[in-house]
């Protein structure tokens, strides 16, 4: 057959092939190999933020009721948180000739030298502020450490306010009282007692009167005890232990009210004199009084006086003398006391 002939002849056509399409993926989302890397940093600071944060709050929480530690100090720095609280210029003689308790022997020295540091009792009133507390006459008044943080000295005003408001001192006479010549005769006066400190002089007596140990006054005087009684005659000399006033006459008020420190619990004053002075160049203010307490059921009086003297570049100087009735013998001796203080 010819080759055209055969060329042209009828084929079997081929069987059509078909690629079936891909089967759908079971998991819709992409792998973390298929996510650009800038998203994953990104998810991996968010996630470390968000862990601080979290690591900060619980702190917080945890730490909020955790005291914190106490600051240690060093031993001079916990001394010097308690502080006595005195007012200045008041000192104690760092000599002096014989002592109440030892039989009261009366040396040849006429001036007390005065010891920094140490001051007088306070008043009772919590709004009257005190350098040291309060003890019965002839006891030797202990000091009292102001802690940390205690209230400060009160303001004049409120000082006064106190004291008017006290029932124990009622408010003072309108019109001058001169002192009265007081029952007794005065002891013997063997030169004075110069308490530098305080800037004042006083007499210095002899006989019934010894000097005594003058902390936490710059000087100080007592009688002799008595049988069954605990108080007895008392003569000291301080710069004034309270709030100084506008007047002389007010601070005295005050400081009238302080003395009560030292009688018996619940005493109360009645004034027997008012009226001013001169303490040798200068200005003062004299308070005479009667105190009314009772001891063991049984009703008695001291009687008493405060000198207050304007002492130059000083504070005001405080004279005190009070005796109780079972020493009425000696009350001459606060008429001698009033009339010789002197400013040096």
């Amino acid at each position: 057959m010819p080759s055209y002939i055969a060329a042209e002849a009828e084929t079997t056509p081929l069987p059509k092939i078909t690629v079936p399409p891909p089967a759908p993926a079971t998991n819709s989302g992409k792998g973390l190999g298929d996510l650009p890397m800038r998203v994953v940093y990104r998810a991996v600071a968010v996630a470390a933020g968000v862990g601080i944060l979290g690591a900060g709050a619980a702190f917080v929480v945890l730490g909020r009721g955790t005291p914190a530690p106490a600051e240690v100090q060093s031993p001079a720095a916990q001394g010097a948180t308690q502080q006595v609280v005195l007012p200045s210029g008041v000192s104690s003689p760092a000599a002096v000739a014989g002592g109440a308790g030892n039989g009261g022997g009366i040396g040849t020295a006429t001036e007390a030298v005065a010891t920094p540091g140490l001051s007088p009792l306070s008043s009772a009133s919590p709004l009257d502020a005190s350098p040291l507390t309060a003890s019965p006459i002839g006891a030797s008044p202990q000091a009292s450490v102001s802690p940390p943080g205690a209230s400060p000295e009160p303001s004049p005003d409120t000082a006064m306010a106190a004291a008017l408001h006290d029932p124990r001192v009622p408010t003072l006479p309108a019109n001058e009282r001169k002192l009265r010549r007081l029952h007794g005769h005065p002891a013997h006066i063997r030169g004075l007692v110069k308490d530098r400190r305080s800037g004042v002089a006083l007499p210095r007596f002899t006989k019934s009167w010894t000097l005594a140990k003058a902390s936490p006054f710059a000087s100080r005087q007592v009688l002799p005890k008595v049988k069954g009684m605990s108080y007895r005659g008392l003569l000291v000399s301080c710069p004034v232990p309270i709030p100084q006033q506008e007047t002389l006459r007010d601070t005295a008020f005050l400081a009238a009210r302080w003395t009560l420190n030292h009688h018996p619990s619940g005493a109360t004053i009645t004034w027997t004199a008012s009226q001013p002075m001169k303490a040798g160049k200068r200005k003062g203010w004299l308070l005479g009084y009667t105190v009314h307490y009772t001891v063991k059921g049984k009703k008695r009086t001291s009687a008493a006086a405060l000198a207050l003297v304007d002492v130059k570049d000083k504070k005001p100087a405080v004279v005190f003398v009070t005796i109780p009735d079972s020493q009425k013998k000696r009350w001459r001796d606060i008429n001698a006391v009033m009339s010789s203080v002197k400013a040096l």
